[in-house]
């Protein structure tokens, strides 16, 4: 018999209230300790750190960051696998249910997010939706069609308030360009895969990593105001990193030969807009998502027609889509990566998501200079 997704949640729920009122400790338990009499005594322990669960590796890098050591932070999609349709367990609910914090990208990328919070009893948990107040992209409008890096279709992420949203109305606003994003509608509409139609990719760009930064910043706050000066200190310290990568990709891309690249999934809209360059996907905005013959032979028929010579690939998922369309146009392939999850070997390499970032512009430069 095979459940849908929903049943599955709400089954998952019911198991997990089980399992997280077991072991759970008050605050006041957790600094006292047994004499063995029946009595406790206080304990002196260091300052409390906060509890912080994050869906995935983004949200880990820069949380761990603004966080520093005031802060356990806890990923839960693992790592090396790929994040789009995820799932959380019995025990990750547990988890969420005894955090003080969850922070998460939004923007329909955790697509149970709305049902795993509705069901929690934990009514302090500061929720972090980090791309709240960014202008969203709506799924596919990114792509093929570019306008030129002349200034004329961009705006500048850098001058934007974290808190500036506008709700977007899809029967409204069809032929509008970008939209803030308004969690009761995407809920009702339903998507599993297609995030309410929005493109959620937004932390591959590095000016727009620095407002989801601000955001945690904001939650964590909130959380521990007696800490806020140092998270802000944390925060601070961080976007200078953000600002020189993108400083570094505004430069590399100014005068490059061409301004295409083509991609295996449509993660890269928003890096693609920032910096005046046309994404070509083959599959759209999940990596899981085969590409259709149609959509094959256009790729294959636009890399011939722009002399394209390097398809791009990336870690979590299978190359062998990028592969045929590289062997059926005489060109290589090179790795551009989504920084959806890091594999064993980045870890092992202390790879993060600067010096991943870093690799990604070495190779753009590569493809746009060819």
């Amino acid at each position: 018999m095979k459940f849908s997704k929903k049943a599955t949640l709400g089954l998952l729920f019911s198991i997990t209230l089980i399992v997280a009122g077991c072991g759970q400790k008050s605050a006041s338990d957790a600094n006292t300790s047994s004499t063995g009499a029946g009595n406790t005594v206080p304990v002196e322990s260091e300052v409390a750190k906060l509890n912080v669960q994050v869906s995935f590796y983004p949200m880990y890098e820069f949380t761990k960051n603004v966080a520093g050591d005031l802060a356990d932070v806890h990923t839960l999609v693992p790592a090396g696998m790929e994040p789009h349709d995820w799932e959380p367990t019995p025990q990750d609910i547990a988890s969420i249910e005894k955090a003080d914090v969850l922070v998460y990208n939004g923007a329909g990328m955790e697509s149970w997010i709305d049902q795993v919070t509705g069901s929690l009893s934990n009514a302090s948990l500061i929720q972090v939706e980090a791309s709240k107040g960014i202008n969203l992209l709506e799924g596919g409008e990114h792509d093929h069609h570019h306008e030129n890096s002349d200034g004329t279709d961009t705006h500048d992420h850098a001058n934007e308030s974290a808190g500036e949203a506008h709700d977007h109305d899809h029967a409204d606003e069809a032929t509008a360009e970008e939209h803030d994003h308004d969690h009761n509608a995407e809920a009702e509409a339903g998507h599993d895969h297609d995030y309410g139609g929005l493109d959620p990719h937004v932390w591959l760009s590095p000016a727009l990593a620095v407002k989801e930064v601000r955001n945690i910043e904001a939650g964590l706050a909130q959380a521990a105001p007696e800490h806020a000066e140092q998270f802000k200190q944390n925060a601070d310290a961080y976007i200078a990193q953000l600002e020189s990568l993108d400083q570094d990709f505004k430069a590399a891309v100014t005068d490059s030969k061409r301004k295409d690249f083509i991609t295996q999934h449509a993660a890269f809209g928003y890096l693609a807009k920032e910096y005046g360059l046309q994404q070509v996907p083959i599959a759209g905005l999940s990596p899981e998502q085969e590409p259709s013959a149609a959509q094959m032979a256009s790729v294959i028929d636009f890399a011939k027609e722009h002399q394209v010579k390097t398809i791009f690939f990336e870690t979590l998922v299978s190359s062998k889509v990028s592969e045929t369309i590289a062997s059926e146009v005489g060109a290589k392939t090179a790795v551009l990566n989504p920084i959806e999850g890091l594999t064993e070997e980045e870890i092992a390499a202390g790879m993060d998501y600067i010096s991943v970032m870093r690799q990604n512009l070495e190779a753009l430069k590569l493809a746009l200079n060819e």
